[in-house]
């Protein structure tokens, strides 16, 4: 009869300690997942706060939603683009850039993010030469601090 409470107790331990072991990995993973979703949200608003922005025309705006060391990688010339590195570089091209595109707008088709690195696949709507004309692409980000650090561009045909 002592052996078997022996055994009883012993297996008791072992299946307490197996469910403690199973429950803080549980919480483990639970913890790793709120902060991963947490970051994925957190690059999901900054890259939403920017094409807000971008679609207003609002440069300022646009340049808030951008850190002072902002990388913007351009889909021209072909094949390459242009790299313009900085906020004074970056708020010279949309400055410019909206003015010639009074009617630009980016119609997000699908968005997705991961960590601190975001994918926006796009149509570009504007109208070219009296007539509406588009183009497809998507957008490589990258935040940092809740603000956008890289863009980089990438179209179709």
């Amino acid at each position: 009869m002592n052996k078997l409470l022996i055994l009883f107790i012993f297996a008791s331990f072992i299946l307490t300690s197996c469910k403690n072991s199973f429950s803080k990995k549980q919480t483990q993973t639970a913890m790793v997942t709120e902060t991963k979703n947490s970051k994925e949200s957190l690059t999901l608003a900054a890259v939403e706060k920017f094409n807000e922005a971008f679609n207003r025309h609002d440069v300022d705006a646009v340049m808030n939603a951008m850190t002072e060391d902002c990388i913007f990688e351009n889909t021209n010339p072909q094949p390459d683009g242009t790299r313009l590195v900085g906020a004074v570089e970056v708020r010279a091209y949309w400055t410019k850039f909206f003015a010639n595109n009074p009617d630009a707008f980016f119609e997000a088709e699908d968005v997705f993010a991961s960590g601190d690195r975001c994918v926006v696949r796009w149509i570009y709507r504007k109208t070219k030469d009296g007539k509406p004309w588009h183009l497809r692409g998507v957008d490589v980000f990258k935040v940092r601090d809740g603000k956008v650090l890289e863009k980089l561009a990438y179209v179709k045909g």
